[in-house]
């Protein structure tokens, strides 16, 4: 498990975030119920207007340049991961293998849907697993067999997917370091 780093920059504040600063200050030394303290910093924070919420949103722009400033200098340790997104799916890998699940969803969700043209995906989702339980041994059987099948097609389109990474690495590798050797015979010949 990766543990975060005790010196990275504290996060920057929103401007509501110093305003509930400011309202926790004022009510320090009593017993508040938390529900009812953000429901009151909320509507306060509604009712506000524009220039008395605006040494909050001072406070947050100062904050930010603070955090910027620090995350400028900040160096992330060896191991640590950075969060951030997903790398990219390769546009050319091939599709994922359907559960027998999908695969009646595939054929029931259209009638669903033009029976109950009112029906958002949710609900499509729920008529379609109640079904689903319901149906008999014989027509999930007929599904059981389509999804071991498209299993098969996935695993057999994913071996040849990567035997064709493997080979392009192979000879981008390859004519990356034929084409330096190259280069360093023609700059030897430059020398003669």
């Amino acid at each position: 498990m990766v543990r975060k780093d005790p010196n990275k920059p504290k996060g920057r504040m929103s401007s509501y975030a110093f305003f509930v600063k400011f309202c926790r200050e004022e009510v320090k030394n009593q017993s508040v119920n938390f529900s009812e303290f953000s429901k009151s910093c909320s509507e306060r924070w509604k009712c506000m207007g524009d220039g008395d919420k605006q040494k909050f949103h001072d406070c947050a722009d100062q904050d930010k340049q603070r955090y910027e400033r620090e995350m400028c200098h900040y160096v992330p340790p060896k191991g640590m991961k950075k969060k951030g997104r997903r790398k990219k799916k390769d546009p050319n890998a091939p599709k994922r293998n359907l559960s027998a699940f999908f695969l009646y969803s595939n054929d029931e969700r259209a009638k669903i849907k033009a029976l109950n043209p009112s029906y958002g995906i949710g609900d499509i989702a729920k008529v379609l697993s109640g079904q689903w339980r319901n149906i008999g041994t014989a027509q999930k059987a007929k599904y059981d067999h389509a999804a071991v099948m498209d299993k098969e097609r996935y695993v057999k389109a994913m071996a040849e997917y990567k035997e064709k990474a493997k080979s392009k690495r192979k000879s981008s590798s390859s004519s990356s370091s034929s084409s330096s050797s190259s280069s360093s015979s023609s700059s030897s010949s430059d020398e003669e």
